[in-house]
């Protein structure tokens, strides 16, 4: 027993001789993956245990709601203390901003009134009326966990496990079904937010209705949300999946266009590896299966699921699929989409997904707090994120310009319904339109990459086809550009009306890049 121990302490030792010698800078941007595989993939299994574990005691314990209102009345209790003080400075959420999924380094975090919010709670499972109620913290992987167990989903569950239900408020979030149920504010029904003046206000379709417009997308700049009611569906235990792959541009945005208009399909997905390839994906729930067409993708050792696509495409053959549910729901998690073959370029290879697969993916959370100021510029230079949200009709044209300005593949493409309103993200007439979510994360290969100037290139043609921009990525927008993309009119009613410039920044500020020193 003590020989393996006496061999690991060496390598121990010499690692970190060896990290002396370079210098810490030198391990964290050229050999990343070192540092991610003996400390991150670690601490990030610990870091799921501890929340996964206190999630459920809490909820079979009961103890949640009860928590929840002493909870709401300490925030009450800050705002108005801020306020006693003078409201000399705007006020931002206490969350580090390390924590957030996004990759964007909000700095406002240091110089604004910090009210802490530790609300990460499922309150209450309403099957009576078809609704969750949870906090602003919970997670994409509790709610899962938690209702596939009960017989119950989210009609609308965006993909990443750490994405909270706060962020996918106050932002947004999509899902392969969105082409039914459209973004996940449109299956929220009931908000509860701390306002500037520190009362407690709830907003729905018919109370407060403007309020309740006005919120998403607003990025917590018009109060503070501290519970949400979303509504829940049957769930099926299987997803039965069918891969098309196709050829050519044109092929490939009229299919994806037949199959988003088509509601028998409960989802529909596509992976776009070249201008001209993509595999197309359409699936409804089931309780039955074809035994021999079952893939349990979520196990640790099983190919990363972009990888697995990406195999139909080159034995060009259409294929069908019985997915369980759960393991559909978070099918790009394991690789971070693929972002996870840039930091663990062995990743996907079956030795370390059998060994360590199991780990897989670090904390995004962490992987921020852990950048340093090298990678972090290195990271805004030469790399990209990007959701860019255009109506269908323009899916071509869009994919010739992410080829043209940047050419980032695999592209996401999730389609979406945008019925009509009164808020900050509306299609231009008064009926509802199917849009596309064109999803660009990865190195461009483009020559004249210049992230700034690239940037601002898709974001005025955007603008142009009446699309908008997802705000957890870097936006390079000035103020009146910002402004021509977004409805700004009923959100600056409301922050003259809630009295919220003095205690919140507006939403351009606290995301754009133009804005933030």
């Amino acid at each position: 027993m003590m020989g393996p121990l006496l061999y690991l302490g060496a390598l121990v030792v010499l690692f970190l001789l060896w990290v002396r010698v370079k210098g810490l800078d030198y391990v964290l941007v050229h050999q990343r993956w070192l540092f991610v595989c003996l400390f991150l993939l670690p601490l990030s299994v610990l870091f799921d245990v501890y929340y996964y574990l206190r999630a459920w005691l809490i909820f079979q314990m009961c103890s949640a709601p009860k928590q929840h209102q002493q909870r709401v009345r300490d925030v009450q209790r800050q705002v108005r203390e801020w306020k006693k003080e003078g409201g000399k400075t705007h006020m931002c959420t206490g969350r580090p901003g390390w924590l957030t999924v996004s990759l964007r380094v909000g700095k406002y975090k240091k110089t604004n009134k910090n009210i802490m919010i530790n609300m990460m709670d499922i309150l209450e499972v309403d099957t009576q009326r078809q609704v969750v109620r949870v906090e602003p913290l919970v997670n994409m992987g509790q709610i899962t966990a938690l209702l596939n167990s009960m017989g119950w989903t989210l009609p609308v569950l965006p993909e990443l496990d750490d994405l909270t239900v706060g962020g996918l408020i106050m932002g947004t979030g999509i899902e392969s079904s969105s082409h039914i149920y459209g973004l996940f504010q449109h299956i929220c029904v009931a908000f509860e937010l701390v306002l500037a003046d520190g009362s407690l206000v709830r907003c729905t379709e018919e109370e407060n209705s403007d309020l309740f417009h006005a919120v998403p997308w607003s990025c917590g700049t018009l109060g503070f949300l501290v519970a949400a009611e979303i509504k829940i569906v049957p769930a099926r235990c299987w997803v039965r999946l069918q891969y098309e792959p196709i050829r050519g541009l044109e092929n490939i945005c009229r299919r994806f266009t037949e199959a988003s208009k088509d509601k028998n399909n409960t989802f529909v997905e596509g992976l776009q590896y070249s201008l001209d390839e993509a595999v197309i994906m359409t699936g409804t729930m089931t309780d039955t299966a074809e035994p021999d067409k079952i893939n349990r993708i979520g196990l640790h050792y099983k190919p990363w699921f972009f990888k697995h696509v990406e195999s139909y495409l080159s034995k060009n053959q259409q294929a069908v699929e019985y997915i369980p549910l759960r393991h559909y729901y978070h099918r790009h998690t394991r690789s971070i989409f693929w972002e996870l073959q840039d930091i663990i370029p062995f990743g996907n290879h079956p030795v370390f997904r059998w060994l360590f697969g199991w780990m897989v993916p670090p904390k995004i959370s962490l992987l921020k707090l852990t950048q340093g100021e090298t990678i972090r510029q290195l990271y805004e230079q030469h790399h990209v994120v990007q959701d860019m949200l255009v109506p269908m009709k323009h899916i071509n044209t869009a994919i010739t310009r992410f080829h043209q300005d940047i050419q980032v593949y695999p592209l996401w493409l999730c389609p979406f319904i945008l019925p009509p309103g009164r808020g900050m993200v509306h299609p231009k007439g008064e009926e509802a339109e199917l849009y596309v979510d064109i999803g660009a994360y990865g190195e461009p290969r483009v020559k004249h990459f210049q992230a700034k100037a690239s940037c601002r290139q898709l974001e005025q043609f955007v603008r142009e086809v009446h699309g908008f921009q997802m705000l957890y990525a870097d936006v390079y927008m000035e103020r009146s550009e910002f402004w021509e993309m977004f409805d700004g009119t009923l959100y600056q009613r409301l922050r003259k009306e809630l009295a919220c410039h003095g205690a919140f920044p507006e939403v351009y500020d606290k995301i754009c890049k133009a804005a933030r020193h």
